[in-house]
C-alpha cells in the first residue's frame, strides 16, 4: 500500500463516518439534470507527504499522471488560460468560444509587476527568489485575485502555493518543501490528481534550482464528497492496494521552461481499475 492510499482512505473514511451534511442548504453546484448537488464536508482537511519518501500516487485506481504534469505546465510553465494549450478536456466546461476560462489560473501567474530588477511574473519571482533569497519566507503564487473573480470562468479552487526551504541534517543540498492551499475539493474527482500535479510542480522547481524535493503539505478548506459519489468512494476505498510507483524526471532537464510530460519517467505503476460513470457536478 502506497502512503497515498493510507491517507486517502483514512480521509475518505473520516469525511462519510463525521462530515456534514449541506443537504437542504441553498448551494451553487447542479447535476446535469438540474438538481442540487450537495455534499458530505470535512473542514480544515490537511494531509502531508514526504517525496523523498515516494511518489503521493495512489494506486487504488489509476491517476493520470502525464496529464496532471500536462495542466501544471498548462498553467505555470506556459501561464495560460486558453484550454487549445492543454492536451486534456477538462477544462472544456468552463471555456468560451475562443477557448478562454477569463482571467484564471495561469493568466495570474504570468501577470508581470516590478521586482527586483526589472519586470517578472508569478513563477520568474519564485525561481529567482529560490536562487538568490532561498531562506526568505515570501516565496508564493497566489491565483485568487480578487479584483479579477468577475472575470473568471471558474474561481480558482487550488489557489496557493507558498515554497519554504529547509537544511537538513547530513544533506549538502537544501531541500524545497510546498504548502498547497485549497478552498474547496471534490475529492473522488479531484483529490490525488491534485497532490500529484503538485508533486510534480515540487519536483520541477526543486531540479531548476538545485534542491531536494521535501514535504508537501495540503491543506484543503472544505473537502467533499458529493452525495451521487457516495457508492463511488465505497466501492474505491474497499479496493485491493499497491506499492507506490517510482516516479522521477529526466535527469538531463534543469530548466523549468525546458520540462515537457515526455521529461516525466513512471516505473511500477500497478492500480485497480478505473471508475466508470463518474457524475461531475458543474
Amino acid at each position: 500500500m502506497s502512503y497515498a492510499d493510507t491517507l486517502f482512505i483514512a480521509m475518505c473514511r473520516d469525511i462519510l463516518d463525521k462530515g456534514t451534511s449541506t443537504e437542504g442548504e441553498k448551494v451553487r453546484p447542479r447535476w446535469e439534470d438540474g438538481t442540487p448537488a450537495y455534499t458530505i464536508k470535512r473542514f480544515g482537511v490537511v494531509n502531508r507527504y514526504d517525496l523523498r519518501r515516494e511518489f503521493p500516487a495512489i494506486t487504488l485506481r489509476r491517476t493520470a499522471l502525464k496529464s496532471c504534469m500536462d495542466e501544471i505546465l498548462w498553467i505555470y510553465q506556459k501561464k495560460s488560460n486558453n484550454i487549445h494549450d492543454l492536451n486534456s478536456h477538462i477544462w472544456d466546461e468552463w471555456a468560451d468560444e475562443t477557448g478562454s476560462i477569463g482571467k484564471a489560473y495561469g493568466y495570474q501567474i504570468g501577470v508581470k509587476s516590478s521586482y527586483q530588477e526589472g519586470m517578472m511574473d508569478q513563477m520568474d519571482r519564485v525561481l529567482y527568489d529560490l536562487k538568490h533569497h532561498p531562506f526568505s519566507r515570501r516565496i508564493m503564487t497566489n491565483t485568487y485575485v480578487f479584483s479579477d473573480l468577475s472575470q473568471m470562468h471558474l474561481y480558482p479552487c487550488a489557489y496557493g502555493v507558498t515554497y519554504n526551504v529547509t537544511q537538513e541534517k547530513g544533506e549538502d543540498r537544501l531541500t524545497l518543501n510546498m504548502v498547497l492551499n485549497q478552498r474547496s475539493q471534490d475529492v473522488l474527482a479531484a483529490n490525488n490528481w491534485n497532490v500529484c500535479q503538485y508533486a510534480i510542480l515540487l519536483m520541477m522547481v526543486a531540479r531548476s534550482c538545485g534542491m531536494i524535493a521535501g514535504e508537501l503539505l495540503h491543506v484543503i478548506a472544505d473537502a467533499h464528497i458529493y452525495d451521487r459519489h457516495r457508492e463511488f468512494i465505497e466501492e474505491l476505498i474497499s479496493r485491493k492496494t499497491y506499492p507506490a510507483p517510482r516516479v522521477s524526471l529526466n535527469p538531463r532537464v534543469t530548466d523549468f521552461y525546458a520540462f515537457t510530460t515526455e521529461d516525466l519517467v513512471v516505473e511500477g505503476y500497478e492500480t485497480g481499475p478505473q471508475i466508470k460513470g463518474i457524475p461531475i457536478a458543474v
